[in-house]
């Protein structure tokens, strides 16, 4: 009786935690879906100054096209570091023109994508955080020994893929 009561114990645990962990998922996806909103019209704004910047504004465009596209969690980790490392390249290149920097709705667009930003990597760390205390409990006696019984898996952290995503961009000015 006692170990059932314990194994049911462990498995509502386990259920919280998988609960969690989408419903900070969810808060990803929501702030993802507010920078994937943004950047359309950052793009424009970008045009209207630098419209022979045309091989920086594809890649953004098609960066943004491929995070939009993916929902599995190493797959958006991979196509958000792309998505960055644009957007990094496209910030750069916005150096090259001081009246676009100053633009009003340039400036706009830029504060709304940095809070933006802000906002998903807060969520991000909260989800990592929940995936860490779940895949902790799949790893510990004696919750291993009900999870086995469930075949419950570990999730993936969200993580930027590879180095180059945390590299600042190299600008060139000729």
């Amino acid at each position: 009786m006692v170990l059932l009561l314990l194994g049911v114990v462990i498995y509502n645990r386990f259920m919280k935690l998988q609960q969690r962990c989408k419903e900070a998922w969810a808060d990803i996806d929501v702030q993802l879906q507010r920078r994937y909103n943004l950047i359309p019209n950052l793009l424009a704004t970008v045009k209207g100054f630098a419209s022979h910047e045309k091989e920086v504004l594809e890649a953004v465009t098609e960066a943004r096209a491929k995070a939009v596209s993916v929902s599995e969690v190493g797959e958006k980790s991979q196509a958000e570091g792309e998505l960055s490392r644009s957007l990094k390249s496209l910030f750069a290149v916005v150096e090259n023109y001081p009246q676009l920097k100053s633009a009003p709705h340039f400036l706009e667009l830029q504060k709304e994508l940095t809070d933006t930003e802000d906002k998903v990597q807060a969520a991000r760390r909260f989800y990592n955080n929940n995936v860490k205390d779940y895949n902790t409990r799949l790893a510990i006696f004696p919750d291993l020994l009900v999870a086995k019984q469930l075949d419950l898996q570990p999730m993936d952290l969200f993580e930027v893929e590879g180095s180059a995503a945390r590299e600042v961009p190299k600008v060139a000015f000729d």
